[in-house]
């Protein structure tokens, strides 16, 4: 019974030795003897007892570390207090249990490191603006060097910038006049559009009542000679009415008859002026020689027609 126990035990030490289940997303290194062996990848392995042992045991995922807090100094002399956050992944298993005793340190240190030389060579405010180009710079020598590490550096993220209360207060102050300057500019450019605007509305107004002046004077002159038109033709029917009526019979007789009541009228607004003095033709016979002259005249006319 005792041997069967024993037996037993030795067993379960055999199969718990030599069977090993490897969780998705890790490796496991195992030596032989002190020596490295093999990579156990995820999933059911099988390793010889006391001669196969776990050396390492690694994580594929990626793995975000913080980079401690640290002073770096810029190009203009200007320090800053920079912490970030680095995010790598182990690619070998086996070079990262052998190439470094602690690949998580070197990484930080390197980080460290990479950004105080980036930082070096950029002025204060290029820090603040180019922050996309120092995280790759430093991604890019860290990379290289970890390399040998078994490790792939994915990227780094800067967390905070962080300069002395001094450079914070000259930098609102010049963040400050910036911007007074901004509206003082933006001020004057509202001025100088509604002087523009004024003077734009000024003109238009003036072109407007010009056009309009302009073509009153237009219509006023098309009336005026529409008017003069209608008054010449009323009169050419009229002297052509007349003449009509002149050439019926007793015509002449009429026009006799008018010219007579014309020359009777004139002598009458000649008496009937301010003058005392009155003209009278000394033979009253003279006024019947005017109107036989105007009688032929018409005949005259009448003939030529």
């Amino acid at each position: 019974m005792e041997i069967a126990i024993i037996l037993f035990v030795i067993a379960v030490i055999f199969i718990t030795r030599s069977v090993k289940v490897v969780p998705q997303q890790h490796a496991w290194v195992v030596e032989r003897l002190g020596k490295y062996h093999v990579t156990l990848s995820p999933g059911l392995n099988f390793l010889v007892p006391f001669i196969d042992t776990v050396g390492y045991r690694h994580s594929l995922k990626e793995i975000p570390l913080d980079v401690p807090s640290q002073v770096c100094i810029t190009r203009d002399n200007t320090q800053l207090q920079v912490d970030g956050i680095l995010y790598f992944q182990v690619t070998d298993p086996m070079r990262a249990s052998y190439g470094s005793s602690n690949y998580i340190a070197a990484v930080t240190q390197l980080a460290q490191t990479s950004l105080r030389s980036v930082i070096g060579k950029l002025e204060l405010d290029k820090t603040f603006e180019e922050r996309d180009i120092i995280n790759a710079q430093v991604v890019a020598a860290i990379d290289e060097a970890a390399l040998n590490w078994g490790v792939k550096v994915l990227r780094y993220e800067i967390k905070d910038l962080t300069p002395p209360k001094e450079i914070l207060h000259a930098m609102q102050a010049q963040i400050t006049a910036e911007r007074e300057k901004r509206a003082l500019i933006a001020a004057s450019e509202g001025r100088r559009q509604e002087q523009i605007n004024i003077a734009t509305g000024e003109r238009e107004a003036f072109i407007a009542r010009s056009e309009g002046e302009k073509q009153a004077v237009i219509n006023k002159a098309q009336g005026e000679a529409a008017s003069i038109k209608a008054v010449a033709e009323a009169t050419a029917e009229a002297i052509e009415r007349v003449a009509a009526a002149i050439r019926l019979p007793g015509g002449e007789q009429a026009v006799q008859l008018k010219v007579a009541e014309k020359a009777v009228e004139a002598y009458g607004k000649l008496a009937s002026e301010a003058s005392t003095t009155l003209i009278v033709p000394s033979n009253m016979t003279e006024v019947s020689a005017l109107i036989s002259s105007a009688m032929k005249v018409v005949q005259a006319q009448k003939l030529a027609a």
